[in-house]
């Protein structure tokens, strides 16, 4: 699997995850993760204005945000008549497709880990300050942690190879499989690496936002539960570098919050498919695209 790139940024923008609102774009890529990836097909804005308004976010912001979306590679122009439609890139959908996975398939806790390491290590002038932190953004995207300069670590087997053919920064990486030897272990390693206590903070905010009680209040319907939910969980999801669970703290929090998010995912996903039903202009584009 390819680890491309996060577009969420997670470096840039550490409150995201913490409480803070999700962004506009984080928003939108939930709601075309959801309604579009795998369909083949494209929506018009004022669809997404629609459902944008069911959690309380303005035409204005709808509109800006397709718009940056476009000029990023992630969303696709199509003009039918006077209308304008908006599909997703094959990045994007790689992207979120990714995201699927480790929403569906991966699981929040890691029970598996076999005490593998995978190593980067790198070298970049100071000049290279643009590819720099687009390395580091899709090592963070991988699950790797900064160990110290210039080298970066992530528990099991990644696949480094894609990252440093899509950077083209294949002679200036360094990628190795191993085990720790002593006096390296495990548990100061991650610690060393890894904010553990600010990924369970994550997890304990997302409880605490979804868990006993009302949900949150901008969200008026299903269709708007489910795109903050979702919006909310892989916003975290993005940022856990699936850490080894022997060597987290007690009671770690992930286990109970993906058990809360699939019973909330379920929860809403029949009222959600019904309102998008009932508002989503979807249309099928044969390659028409408006630059």
């Amino acid at each position: 699997m390819t680890h491309p790139d996060p577009m969420t940024e997670p470096e840039a923008d550490p409150s995201v995850g913490r409480g803070a609102p999700p962004r506009p774009q984080s928003l939108m890529l939930s709601f075309f993760g959801i309604h579009v990836l795998g369909t083949g097909t494209a929506l018009p804005s004022a669809s997404v204005i629609d459902a944008f308004a069911r959690v309380g976010v303005g035409e204005d912001a709808v509109r800006s945000t397709l718009t940056r979306m476009v000029g990023r590679g992630l969303l696709e122009r199509h003009r039918r008549g006077r209308r304008m439609y908006f599909s997703l890139t094959a990045r994007a959908a790689e992207v979120l497709a990714d995201g699927e996975e480790r929403i569906q398939r991966t699981g929040a806790v890691n029970r598996a880990w076999d005490g593998t390491w995978t190593l980067v290590g790198f070298s970049l002038p100071e000049s290279w300050r643009s590819e720099r932190h687009d390395l580091r953004s899709r090592l963070v995207w991988a699950g790797f942690g900064p160990l110290q300069s210039g080298l970066w670590v992530a528990p099991g087997r990644v696949d480094v190879a894609p990252i440093a053919a899509e950077l083209g920064l294949g002679d200036r990486i360094r990628a190795f499989h191993g085990e720790a030897a002593a006096p390296t272990e495990a548990g100061p390693l991650l610690r060393t690496a890894f904010d553990i206590d600010a990924i369970a903070e994550g997890y304990r905010i997302f409880l605490a936002r979804w868990g006993d009680g009302p949900v949150p209040a901008e969200a008026r319907d299903d269709l708007g539960r489910q795109l903050l939910l979702h919006t909310d969980w892989l916003d975290l999801v993005r940022r856990d570098p699936y850490l080894p669970a022997e060597h987290l703290p007690g009671e770690w929090p992930a286990a109970r919050a993906e058990a809360l998010f699939r019973e909330l995912a379920a929860r809403f996903a029949p009222g959600a498919s019904r309102i998008a039903e009932e508002i989503l202009d979807r249309w099928e584009p044969a390659g028409e695209r408006t630059d």
